[in-house]
Formats: C-alpha cells, structure tokens, sequence
C-alpha cells in the first residue's frame, strides 16, 4: 500500500515566510518604494496571518512581505509555492510536481511559468569588463591576409591549411 504524503504539509508556514523575509531584506527591513529604512510594522494580512504588514516613515507606502515580489498576489499558500520551487530545483516535470502537492496540472503549470519568467526578471545583466578569458584554446582562423605566412610554411615542408 503506498502512502501519498503531500510534501507542502510538511513545511511550516511561518518558516517560509521568515525564508523570505531573510532573503529579501538581508540588511535589515527597507521600503521597496524608497529603499527607507525607517519601516514600521502594521498589522496582518487577513488571509494570511503570518504574511506581515508594513509602513514606512519616510515615504508612507504601505506593503508586506510579498509586495512586488512574484509571489505576490496568488491564491496559493506561500509553503505550496516554496515547495514547487523546491521541486523546480528537483527538475520534476509539472506533472510529477502536481501529483507531489497535491494540484491540478494547469495550476502547477501557470505556477511554474511565473516562476520562471519571475526569477529570469530579476537576474541581473552580465556584464564583461577587464581581461575576460574565455577558454585556454587558441583557434587559428587561417591566413587570410597574411600570405607570407603560408609560403614560410610551404618552404619549410609543412602542409598549407
């Protein structure tokens, strides 16, 4: 007889959202509007009673833990999305991760679409400056321009490229 255990009931809810809390803010709490410090708390969500309400004192926005964040306004319990990122990292197809919490797969799969375009939104830019070294293979693209170069090695007994 096989168990099914739905991974999300595993997790606890205010771990996750301390997860984010940490991960968002590690220098301390700061309005996104801002970037204040000067930041107050104000109260609870009343759907989510561990989500943390804000204020800050130096603009007066208001906002939570998951304001202008890609978690930010779903129906979904925050534990069910960190499972289904965790998941993503497992690199389970959205029907297996569906089936693990319990969801149906059009939700898993706009879940996991948002997710994605989510994070690549907030990658920022490469950018390349200095020595940059590639590699340690050095491709000789031929001659061209330099037919000198080949006649040396005519001369000498080489084979011409």
């Amino acid at each position: 007889m096989t168990v099914l255990i739905n991974l999300s009931g595993l997790l606890d809810e205010a771990k996750c959202f301390e997860v984010v809390r940490q991960a968002r803010w590690p220098q301390g709490l700061q309005c996104p509007k801002c970037g204040g410090g000067h930041v107050l708390r104000n109260g609870h969500d009343d759907t989510q009673r561990l989500r943390q309400r804000y204020v800050c004192r130096d603009c007066g926005v208001r906002f939570d833990d998951l304001s202008h964040t890609v978690l930010a306004g779903h129906h979904q319990p925050l534990k069910v999305w960190i499972s289904c990122l965790y998941l993503m990292g497992l690199n389970l197809s959205n029907q297996q991760i569906a089936h693990e919490l319990g969801l149906n797969a059009s939700d898993v799969q706009d879940m996991t679409t948002h997710l994605r375009q989510g994070l690549a939104a907030k990658t920022p830019p490469v950018v390349l400056s200095g020595e940059v070294e590639i590699d340690e293979v050095y491709v000789n693209a031929g001659h061209k321009g330099n037919p000198a170069a080949v006649q040396k090695k005519v001369a000498r007994g080489g084979a011409t490229d």
